[in-house]
């Protein structure tokens, strides 16, 4: 019962931090409402600007420029900008989730519940109270995906943005404070991008922060295009883009994480839906650029970054595609797995009900069979204690009875006379 009580707990505190942190400044409940319910229901597509055949990359470069067009920062205290800032989110969080897409295209938004829609939240712009609670709850456990801030994806797209070189093979470590980032460009050559490239992050303290991949744009700015989360593994958190001339999965663990506290079968069965491949396979040789950001709530991230040519690496490429094949395969084995599962699980439910239904109807009849037994008696009801009473003194007469058998009497011992003992006739004495 405690652990339901946790899970209960830990979904209230969700909906509570999502309901904070999506509310909008200087607004009454009503505009809100009013607001939210005139965009929901306008077609993601139409509201992303791209078509039904849309690649997930052309629509995750459509939500970025959106929401850079809207984001809070930039608009102020802007209503209109800030309707269509949910109605661009709401309408991303459908169209990159696979599942969500095909449910919306097959029956509409009836098949999408908004309630259970995950945002990315932009810490530089919740201020100091809703920020503290998006780490209360995300200390808690609460699943809280958080954005890049809206200014330095500005920055970087104006070319206003610090970059340093990264060689190949030779790591840095600095420190980054929070929502802030730090820009690397990293120059390949044709083997090089042949051969295969890698670039990872990794933080000693278990900080939070994104490995970030950005284009290089025409006017020289730099747009967004890849993101990994940091991600704990054993003691150290760490993200790491692998171009390798084939497809490599990603895997995002915030999936339906919400959603599976109400169900722990879920979270079992939902365990590799999040395992997606990434957008970009492999890279051109010539100039790259990438970063590191800040995604702590409140202190800077301290971390190491390295930039590594795959060519030595041949035994490695082999096993992860070997292995991200094996998690593909288990991954469709659990998507039917889990409706034997379901079935099975159903069977057992409703037999263990029959069975517990079955003893009570069995210990009934015979509670009655017994009280129709004693009815056939003339005999008055005895007392309970008066014929415990009588129980009690007829065992300990019995018991004294069964000593008196087994200790011979004072009179049975004395009828041995003396002469009855045979005696011991020394034959030398005898004539």
């Amino acid at each position: 019962m405690q652990a339901d009580m946790r899970l209960q707990n830990a979904d209230c505190s969700a909906q509570c931090a999502i309901s904070i942190l999506k509310m909008p400044p200087h607004r009454s409940k009503s505009e809100k409402n009013d607001g939210m319910a005139k965009h929901l229901r306008r077609d993601p597509y139409e509201v992303l600007g791209v078509l039904r055949n849309s690649t997930d990359q052309e629509i995750k470069s459509a939500y970025r420029k959106m929401a850079l067009k809207y984001h809070p920062d930039k608009n102020g205290n802007d209503p209109v900008a800030a309707d269509m800032f949910k109605e661009v989110t709401f309408s991303y969080n459908i169209l990159s989730d696979p599942d969500k897409r095909r449910q919306y295209d097959t029956a509409g938004f009836e098949a999408v519940e908004a309630d259970n829609q995950e945002l990315e939240l932009d810490l530089s712009s919740l201020g100091a109270v809703n920020t503290m609670f998006a780490a209360l709850f995300s200390k808690l456990g609460v699943p809280i995906k958080t954005t890049v801030s809206a200014t330095v994806l500005e920055e970087a797209l104006n070319g206003a943005v610090i970059i340093r070189p990264l060689q190949l093979g030779q790591p840095i470590s600095r420190k980054v404070e929070k929502q802030c980032a730090h820009f690397y460009s990293v120059t390949i050559t044709e083997d090089e991008a042949r051969d295969g490239f890698v670039c990872r992050v990794q933080s000693s303290d278990k900080s939070k922060f994104k490995l970030l991949y950005f284009e290089l744009e025409e006017n020289g700015g730099l747009s967004l295009a890849l993101q990994e989360d940091s991600a704990k593994t054993g003691k150290v958190t760490s993200a790491g883009m692998y171009f390798l001339g084939f497809p490599v999965y990603c895997l995002d663990q915030t999936t339906n994480s919400v959603a599976a506290a109400k169900d722990p079968d879920a979270a079992f069965f939902k365990k590799l839906d999040g395992f997606q491949p990434c957008e970009i396979t492999e890279l051109k040789p010539g100039k790259h650029v990438f970063a590191v950001y800040g995604d702590n709530f409140f202190k800077s991230v301290s971390y190491t970054i390295e930039a590594i040519c795959a060519a030595p690496f041949i035994e490695e490429k082999e096993n992860l595609r070997a292995v991200e094949a094996e998690i593909l395969t288990k991954r469709a084995e659990l998507s039917k797995f889990e409706t034997e599962y379901r079935e099975v699980l159903a069977q057992f439910t409703e037999m263990t009900g029959r069975y517990t239904k079955e003893m009570q109807e069995i210990d009934e009849l015979l509670k009655q069979r017994n009280e129709i037994h004693a009815s056939y008696t003339t005999i008055p009801l005895i007392k309970r204690s008066s014929s415990r009473k009588k129980s009690k003194a007829a065992s300990k007469e019995a018991k004294e009875d069964e000593v008196r058998d087994r200790k011979p009497s004072t009179r049975d011992r004395t009828k041995k006379k003396w002469y009855n003992i045979p005696l011991k006739v020394d034959k030398r004495n005898q004539c």
